[in-house]
């Protein structure tokens, strides 16, 4: 019997030309924040892919079983199948899945170009930094299971009322997320291939000197950030989403 989706959270694929793009949704995030952007670029016959990351879309009991490299695997294997239809592949990816997006770059040379929207490579958050030492070595962890959701950090408030995520998070899947992010970043360097960056300035959920020290890190030659003005974190359907979509559209355009 197959997973039971939350509605708008079902991964996707619309096939269409020889490119394709891969989306990666966000951390306890879903498959809706990346479908108008995946509307958008197949409508300009853009094959698109839209994987449900392990543990999302479903209970939020079946994230908290899961940690990063359940994540990555998720989307590893997407983007393999994806390059086994399309001649030309590009990846993009919002908050963790731009932190997906930048490990999938690390060791995959054969994709054409990166997009990063709001991806994390560091957390500034006073509590987590003050009760993190706490939290992995005191069995606190088993009775703080659960803290207050964080995916709707969006300023379009009409957008809010449609979007899907988990209204809660698990801890353990937050320090797991932390791992991860020390784990990629150590890594940026390595990564060559033409790269876009895109950031609102009032982001809450993602310090917005994140974009700055993902672009000074890798090792692209080909390499730009786009500040937003308009919109908080999950800028793919804020109030920025159109720039957000032509920019993606220009950068696929010029990398063929």
């Amino acid at each position: 019997m197959g997973k039971k989706y939350m509605a708008g959270a079902e991964p996707f694929l619309i096939k269409k030309g020889p490119v394709g793009c891969l989306l990666i949704h966000g951390f306890t995030g879903a498959t809706h924040e990346m479908r108008q952007l995946g509307d958008y670029l197949a409508e300009r016959d853009i094959t698109v892919m839209a994987p449900c990351i392990a543990g999302h879309g479903t209970r939020v009991e079946d994230l908290n079983e899961t940690r990063w490299p359940d994540w990555y695997a998720s989307a590893r294997a997407a983007l393999d199948e994806l390059k086994g239809m399309c001649e030309t592949v590009f990846v993009g990816g919002l908050s963790m899945g731009g932190l997906q997006t930048l490990h999938l770059a690390t060791h995959d040379r054969d994709v054409r170009g990166f997009l990063c929207y709001a991806a994390p490579v560091y957390v500034r958050n006073w509590k987590l930094q003050l009760f993190e030492p706490v939290m992995r070595n005191t069995p606190l962890l088993k009775v703080y299971r659960y803290d207050k959701g964080i995916a709707d950090d969006i300023k379009d408030k009409e957008a809010i009322k449609t979007h899907v995520s988990y209204d809660k998070t698990p801890t353990a899947c937050v320090l797991s997320l932390v791992d991860y992010m020390n784990h990629v970043k150590a890594d940026l360097g390595e990564i060559k291939a033409p790269i876009l960056i895109f950031q609102a300035r009032e982001d809450h959920t993602v310090h917005p000197g994140n974009a700055e020290v993902i672009f000074k890190a890798v090792g692209s030659q080909d390499k730009q950030i786009v500040m937003l003005d308009n919109s908080y974190h999950v800028i793919t359907v804020d109030f920025d989403k159109q720039t957000v979509f032509e920019k993606t559209y220009e950068f696929i355009q010029k990398h063929l």
